[in-house]
């Protein structure tokens, strides 16, 4: 089986039951050569022996599957020893994934992104000389496909407005679950990554940026899978203290 040269970093905290389907999927999608050779790293985020025990059979069954259909794809576990958050386990995941992979990045594990579309931007990437991060982003336009909420919605616009106006990156969208990065570009950054939660996606992009990096998004099909906990005004509070914390300790390095 050849390295892979791209590492996609599947985090899940008590993804028992949606971590298999999507595994399924991203099974099912996976183009043979000539493709980029992917390794699907699923990092358990502390989720307890259980819901462990489940995502790593999954895990297990996505990895013989592959092997059988003969793609250069491969499917790897990776338990965490607590729980600490979405961010501290995708950092996880690139600390521990393939040393040769070219390109490191992430998939949410709640299948708002499909597989189908997790594919459709590693097959974009050999294309790629003149970018260093590949970032979905849920803009509607034509022929492609955004379902969420009214208020999610805006909660997202508020929140890219918020990130705008800290640390103007230019970006429609941070919190896309699918980013694809040049691990040349990631990887000296890894050490200063801190964050542990939903803001590791802007520390990334901000370091990124900062170092020259070259940033593109890249408008993708994304279906909201329900079960939001938003709470209007106390989380919009939450992004504006966590973001101001956030640049004090990003423009104090």
């Amino acid at each position: 089986m050849p390295a892979p040269t791209v590492t996609l970093v599947i985090p899940a905290y008590r993804e028992g039951a949606r971590l298999p389907p999507l595994l399924t999927a991203l099974v099912a999608e996976a183009p043979a050569a000539p493709s980029p050779a992917v390794e699907l790293l699923v990092v358990d985020d502390g989720s307890g022996p259980a819901e462990r025990a489940r995502e790593e059979e999954a895990v297990r069954a996505a990895q013989e599957a592959l092997a059988r259909s003969g793609a250069p794809h491969r499917a790897r576990f990776v338990a965490a020893p607590a729980n600490r958050g979405k961010g501290a386990a995708i950092r996880l995941g690139w600390a521990s994934a393939d040393p040769g992979a070219q390109w490191l990045g992430f998939l949410d594990a709640d299948g708002a992104v499909s597989a189908r579309e997790a594919w459709r931007l590693v097959r974009l990437l050999p294309a790629l000389a003149e970018v260093d991060v590949l970032a979905g982003t849920r803009i509607l336009m034509a022929g492609r496909s955004i379902r969420r909420s009214a208020l999610r919605h805006l909660q997202g616009r508020v929140f890219a407005t918020m990130v705008e106006h800290a640390f103007r990156l230019g970006f429609y969208d941070t919190q896309c679950g699918l980013k694809l990065i040049r691990a040349a570009a990631l990887r000296p950054l890894l050490p200063r990554l801190a964050e542990d939660r939903w803001l590791l996606d802007v520390e990334v992009l901000v370091l990124l940026a900062r170092g020259g990096a070259r940033l593109r998004e890249e408008p993708i099909d994304w279906a909201d899978p329900g079960g939001s906990k938003l709470v209007p005004g106390l989380d919009a509070l939450r992004m504006a203290a966590g973001l101001r914390r956030l640049r004090r300790r990003l423009d104090g390095a």
